[in-house]
């Protein structure tokens, strides 16, 4: 056992000489915890979730003004689609449009009777006092050819009608 110790000292004597005695010397445990750093991280934190944060706006906030219950006003209503039947025939078609007018589409004359087509749309819209935005509904039996539909949708279309909207019957 002397020669241990003697072993031992000469290395604390060594340590000691570099100035790394400190190091394994043993010390009690005391273990505190500071909590001031911690305090400065937990505000930092919330500084920063609070500049980042997208803060949503009032949920009674409308962007117009609504009326009131006895006022009377006049309310927007989507406008009853005109009608236009496509009809089949043995030459062509038979186009109507809404119930008072309707064209006829030869083979024959098949540009001649779209431009006459035209004008009695436009005519029906200026009498029913209808915009291009207003809807269209197209009824198409089932005997009609494929050409003379997408002809009639190419004139809707051209004329400047964009709501429109296809319905075909069944043959019984």
């Amino acid at each position: 056992m002397g020669t241990e110790s003697r072993k031992n000292d000469a290395g604390t004597e060594r340590l000691e000489a570099r100035g790394l005695a400190r190091l394994f010397v043993r010390r009690p445990l005391n273990f505190t915890f500071r909590m001031a750093p911690m305090i400065d991280i937990i505000f930092l934190l919330l500084i920063f979730f609070m500049v980042c944060a997208k803060w949503r706006p009032a949920e009674s906030f409308l962007p117009m003004r609504l009326q009131t219950a006895g006022a009377a006003g006049i309310g927007v209503v989507k406008a009853e689609p005109l009608i236009i039947q496509i009809e089949a025939r043995d030459d062509g078609c038979i186009v109507a449009i809404g119930q008072a007018t309707e064209a006829v589409i030869r083979q024959e004359q098949i540009e001649q009777d779209l431009a006459g087509f035209v004008e009695q749309l436009r005519g029906v819209l200026e009498i029913q006092r209808r915009y291009a935005s207003d809807p269209v509904e197209v009824v198409c039996e089932p005997g009609v050819k494929w050409e003379y539909f997408a002809k009639i949708y190419n004139v809707l279309y051209g004329a400047g009608l964009s709501d429109i909207t296809f319905c075909f019957t069944e043959s019984p």
